[in-house]
C-alpha cells in the first residue's frame, strides 16, 4: 500500500525558513518524486520536482530560487528545504511519486506550514 508520512511544518515568521520531510512506504529508486502545496481555499499545486537520481530538479516562479528539493533513497525520503518564506506560502504540503505531477491518487497527512508574525 502506498503510503506519504510528511513532517517537519510549523509556525514561522516572514524571512525564516523550515525544511519538510516525506517518508514513503515503497522504494523511491524507480520514481521522480515531487512536493505539493495546498493553500487556503485554492487548488493543491506543484512545488518542487525532482528526477530518479537527484540530479534534475524543477520549481514554479512562485518559489524558485527559495525552495529546494532533495531526495534520500536509502532512507526512502524527500526533502524540501525552504527559505525566506512569506505569508503566502502559508499551506498544507504533501508530496507524491512523479516529476510534474502526482503519479499516485493516494496522498498523506500533509505537514503545515504556517507563515506567520
Amino acid at each position: 500500500q502506498v503510503q506519504f508520512v510528511e513532517s517537519g511544518g510549523g509556525l514561522v515568521q516572514p524571512g525564516g525558513s523550515l525544511t519538510l520531510s516525506c517518508t514513503a512506504s515503497f522504494t523511491l529508486n524507480n520514481y521522480a518524486m515531487s512536493w505539493y502545496r495546498q493553500r487556503p481555499g485554492k487548488e493543491r499545486e506543484l512545488v518542487a520536482g525532482v528526477d530518479y537520481f537527484g540530479k534534475v530538479t524543477q520549481y514554479p516562479d512562485s518559489v524558485k530560487g527559495r525552495f529546494t528539493i532533495s531526495r534520500d533513497n536509502a532512507k526512502k525520503t524527500v526533502y524540501l528545504q525552504m527559505i525566506s518564506l512569506t505569508p503566502e506560502d502559508t499551506a498544507i504540503y504533501y508530496c507524491n511519486a512523479g516529476f510534474d505531477s502526482p503519479y499516485f491518487n493516494s496522498w498523506g497527512q500533509g505537514t503545515q506550514v504556517t507563515v506567520s508574525s
